[in-house]
């Protein structure tokens, strides 16, 4: 049998309320993909937690760290970085056979050990980007030949107006105050005489 990282043996613990367990736990979590975002199969995510024995179970505290790979939402190009996640979640005792409730928001606690993999794989989830950057300013690709606009711009004509638009562009032209933000007929102060 091979060796599960995320298992947690919590007898001592559990023996009094107030006892506190340190670990540190790394091992692979399986592949995790939200939108452009995942972290690999073979990546070595870490959670460096506090267990602490409370009332009604035990509480998890601390940080997730792990490796994330994906594409920039704008050019495409592959894109990375770390991702670091706090957790504090409550592991509750459940009865065997006891369904768990849709609106419980807990772990399940049963025998004396302690799962970590669920709560690293959900705090993972909810921190992966799901529309990566490369960085802030990314110009991304033109969208009529697809050149890489971070190289400079490309050779495609500038595009015209858009027709949709053509009623509130004759407003705007036909009164110029509205273009720069200026007072119209209807918005001068009432409390100034002309």
């Amino acid at each position: 049998m091979t060796h599960n990282p995320w298992f947690v043996p919590i007898t001592a613990i559990r023996r009094s309320i107030g006892n506190r367990q340190h670990e540190v736990r790394r091992g692979r979590i399986g592949g995790l993909k939200v939108a452009d975002s995942q972290v690999l199969d073979d990546s070595e995510v870490e959670a460096d937690v506090h267990l602490d024995s409370v009332d009604g179970g035990i509480e998890v505290s601390g940080l997730i760290d792990a490796p994330w790979v994906g594409e920039c939402r704008r050019c495409l190009k592959p894109v990375g970085g770390e991702l670091r996640a706090e957790v504090r979640e409550l592991y509750r005792p459940r009865p065997p056979g006891e369904p768990p409730d849709q609106d419980e928001e807990t772990y399940p606690l049963r025998g004396e050990l302690l799962d970590l993999r669920p709560l690293v794989r959900d705090a993972i989830l909810l921190e992966l980007p799901i529309a990566p950057l490369c960085r802030p300013d990314c110009a991304g690709l033109c969208p009529t030949c697809g050149a890489d606009l971070a190289e400079g711009p490309c050779e495609c004509p500038a595009p015209g107006a858009d027709p949709r638009w053509a009623a509130l562009d004759a407003l705007l032209e036909a009164d110029p105050g509205a273009r720069r933000g200026g007072e119209g007929p209807g918005d001068a102060d009432p409390g100034r005489s002309a």
